[in-house]
């Protein structure tokens, strides 16, 4: 599509037409067919077309298929056992999988209980090493026996 604004005037060209010319018929002499004995072919043939040209070429002898190699049949329980075969060691690597899960899930839990205890223990180590304002527990029920004592006696 041109733009309105450019004036545009389509090239003028000569055209020039070609009519096919006959050729002069050929007149062709038929080759001598030469006699075949019968069940051999000669290296070179020659055919005799209805028009009355002879056409003379090899002679190609078709192409044999080759035979096709027939394939041993696979019986079924050769099918069933490589099935069978395939399906254990699924069953194995599914297995194998498992169990290091469950060691690395029994791993896991270990660790827990040590970092359990070693807070635990942590807590225990700060209450008894704690001052608390007093001396220790200990020397507080050693003077209110002595204390007791005294007050019983006295």
């Amino acid at each position: 599509m041109q733009p309105d604004h450019v004036p545009y005037v389509p090239a003028q060209r000569a055209v020039e037409v070609h009519q096919p010319t006959p050729l002069a018929p050929v007149v062709a002499v038929p080759a001598p067919v030469v006699p075949v004995q019968p069940g051999t072919v000669p290296t070179v043939a020659s055919i005799v077309l209805p028009d009355g040209r002879v056409v003379t070429g090899y002679a190609i002898n078709p192409l044999q298929p080759e035979p096709v190699t027939a394939k041993p049949a696979v019986s079924r329980a050769a099918v069933n056992v490589t099935l069978g075969g395939v399906g254990f060691l699924a069953v194995c690597g599914g297995l194998l999988l498992l169990t290091t899960f469950i060691a690395a899930l029994a791993a896991f839990v270990h660790q827990l209980v040590i970092l359990a205890a070693v807070i635990f223990g942590g807590w225990i180590a700060v209450q008894v090493f704690s001052a608390s304002g007093h001396r220790g527990g200990t020397t507080v029920h050693i003077r209110k026996a002595v204390i007791k004592r005294n007050n019983f006696h006295g």
